[in-house]
């Protein structure tokens, strides 16, 4: 899909008030050619925009971090600067320790005044929660988050300690989500959804508009100085060659919003999602052109506790089915081993949902475009220390 094919929908019900400082790759699961009604018909929902993705990166400037891209792996060779192929972005480095504050910031943030004093409610396992509950400090609301009983400790307490009030649910994210809506409903809450709510996918697109603002930096400053004031120094991101985009993939919301990004700034770019094979609902969802939907106890055997959605939501659903050219799945010990090579060679502390795109890259190489760019978008970072510490010696074992 190309930019301007499709008729994007920004949320008109929200007025922004001003906010305090603060192609397919060979062997992927190829997505097929539904057949499904234009974007934004009734029936199906509308995309998201890159122009809202622009104004969602201005009003989240300064709250969240630019993170950078990192090298990988060995230079190119001839490359005088020493630039790689591979390059990371570790949105572990946000201030939560996850790329969701991007999301739940302008979600928080773009509510009706009197919607955004009468409290926000939440559910997710954990990074969400984190996000969710840091905005809504930093925006002065009430956060209710709906948590499951098997959560990680370290983003319990992290959610606690930025005032947010807990309820906790049985592991099922069908359960959490049913929890949450009856709170929304009796407390008088607005829901702000982890991944299928235009708003979140808008703040997370936010991820894709930097990536390719930052590969074209990264050609730019390669070239020689001219007097063309946009080959001097400034990005130019029609002179990018093809590349490839590693994101993973839970409810959909960060894999929909990077792929708007990127595909309307760069058509010719590669979107790939990435899922563990133990929960790989949406590579199934894509294939058979409808939603489908993994028992918990299924989804809940991985240790990618991130992507432990039963199902993708039907916004990113109908965002994924037109943008993403494909889903690699990696298996535990891939992911743990991963874990293992971004501590070791990129000094990275990664959750293994973190660490899926790494996986994808570092042992499904094949699956993914054999030249050009690949960006490996590192999800999280927050793991229990004894639990990662597990994780490491589970990766290790399996070869490092």
């Amino acid at each position: 899909m190309v930019a301007g094919q499709y008729s994007g929908m920004d949320v008109p019900s929200r007025k922004p008030d001003p906010v305090p400082e603060a192609a397919t790759a060979p062997g992927a699961a190829a997505m097929p050619a539904p057949e499904h009604p234009p974007a934004g018909t009734p029936g199906e929902p509308a995309l998201v925009t890159l122009d809202a993705i622009r104004a969602a990166a201005e009003m989240i400037r300064g709250v969240t971090v630019r993170t950078p891209l990192l090298r990988f792996g060995p230079p190119i060779e001839g490359d005088r600067f020493g630039r790689t192929r591979t390059w990371l972005k570790p949105e572990s480095l946000q201030p939560i320790g996850a790329f969701k504050l991007r999301g739940a910031f302008y979600n928080i943030a773009t509510l009706p005044p009197e919607r955004r004093a009468a409290g926000v409610v939440a559910h997710s396992s954990g990074n969400h929660a984190q996000g969710v509950a840091r905005a809504a400090r930093l925006l002065g609301v009430r956060a209710v988050i709906v948590m499951p009983s098997d959560a990680p400790a370290i983003k319990v307490e992290r959610v606690r300690a930025d005032g947010a009030e807990i309820v906790v649910v049985g592991p099922s994210s069908e359960e959490r989500a049913q929890r949450a809506a009856e709170l929304a409903r009796t407390e008088g809450l607005s829901m702000v959804a982890p991944y299928d709510d235009a708003a979140t996918i808008t703040g997370q697109g936010t991820v894709g508009l930097e990536i390719v603002e930052q590969l074209a930096g990264i050609e730019a400053a390669a070239r020689p100085a001219t007097d063309d004031p946009v080959r001097r120094g400034g990005p130019a991101i029609g002179a990018l060659a093809p590349f490839t985009v590693l994101v993973p993939v839970g409810g959909g919301g960060l894999a929909s919003g990077v792929a708007v990004a990127v595909k309307s700034l760069r058509p010719d770019a590669v979107v790939l999602g990435v899922e563990p094979e133990l929960a790989a609902d949406a590579r199934d969802s894509l294939a058979q052109g409808r939603i489908v939907t993994w028992p918990a106890e299924q989804v809940g055997r991985t240790i990618a506790d991130g992507q432990r959605t039963a199902h993708i939501g039907e916004i990113p659903f109908a965002h994924l089915r037109r943008l993403l050219d494909g889903i690699v799945t990696v298996s535990e010990d891939e992911i743990a081993r991963a874990m293992v090579r971004a501590s070791r060679e990129a000094r990275l502390v990664l959750e293994p949902s973190g660490a899926t795109t790494l996986a994808a890259w570092l042992f499904h190489a094949g699956e993914v475009p054999a030249t050009g760019r690949v960006v490996c978008i590192l999800s999280g970072g927050n793991v229990d220390p004894a639990r990662y510490e597990e994780l490491l010696a589970r990766g290790i074992a399996s070869g490092g």
